[in-house]
Order: C-alpha cells, then structure tokens, then sequence
C-alpha cells in the first residue's frame, strides 16, 4: 500500500475542503513539515497550539491531497474514562476526543457536521505501527496482521471523509 507523500505547507492549505481560502491561509500548519515521519503516516494531523480545540488532518486520497478542519471540545473530566479510537481502534484513558468536521460546501455552511472519535494527538498511524505507545491494554490482541490493521486505518478514514464531503 503507497504511503503519504511528503507535503507542503502550500499542498496542505489548498487542501482543505471544509473551510474557506482565507480560513486555510490563517490556519496554523506545523513548521516541521520536513521533520515528520512521512514514511510511517496514512495521514498527518496535529493540533493547533494556540487553539487547544482545532485540529487539522491531511490525507490522500485517489493520489489527491484532502485537509479537513476539526473542532474538538476542551478536555473534560469524563474524557478520564477508557475510550477506542474510532480510526485505528487504539483504547487510550483520556487520549481519544469527539473530532467534528463542518461539511463541504453548503451544507458545512449551514451548520452542519461530522464527527468521529480520534486520538487527540493524530497519532493513529504511529500508534497502528507501535511507533508510539499508549500505554498497556491500548491495543487489543489481533489476528490481523500490520498491513491489514494499517488498511483498516485507511479505510475508516476514508469514510470519514467521504461523510464531510457527501
């Protein structure tokens, strides 16, 4: 399976497909770009640091780049409870947040939206390769092998964005 191609900060911004142009342009994109481990990532995400409750993905799909804009709330004490990535199925106490994308076009601008539980840090593809370790019961015992779990990954990604694009 084709990993992530390295990206741009411009590739990235132009990608998004949930807020506007000028929205993208004030976005903050990591300066690190170069630094990231691209040939471990199916997507890229981050949070922004000085909006605690914005976080950004980028992926590609069909060979395309595709950036969404994500809202998630500030931590709270419930959040303290066991939960599963809906992505990469990674269990995380505290570590898994309500990620809410507005929809593309339209519809994101009549207020409508998406969500998904992630992993708050977008470390999914890191925690799928043991890359990164969430501490002991994060990852269940599976038959399925890397490649399979990475698919797995990709596929509920994908169909989380085909939801903010539809």
């Amino acid at each position: 399976m084709p990993l992530m191609k390295p990206l741009t900060e411009q590739e990235i911004r132009a990608a998004f497909v949930n807020c506007t142009k000028g929205e993208a342009k004030r976005l903050s994109v990591p300066r690190d770009l170069a630094e990231r481990p691209w040939c471990d990532l199916d997507f890229f995400g981050w949070r922004d640091p000085q909006a605690p409750d914005r976080a950004y993905l980028a992926a590609e799909l069909d060979g395309r780049p595709v950036a969404l804009a994500l809202r998630c709330p500030s931590a709270a004490s419930w959040q303290m409870r066991r939960s599963m990535c809906s992505m990469c199925l990674t269990t995380h106490t505290g570590g898994v947040s309500l990620m809410v994308a507005a929809k593309a076009g339209k519809a994101g601008q009549q207020g409508n939206s998406v969500g998904a539980y992630i992993c708050s840090d977008l470390a999914c593809p890191l925690y799928v390769r043991g890359r990164k370790d969430a501490g002991v019961g994060a990852r269940l015992h599976e038959s399925l092998t890397l490649e399979e779990k990475i698919q797995r990954t990709v596929v509920n990604l994908a169909r989380f964005i085909a939801k903010v694009t539809a």
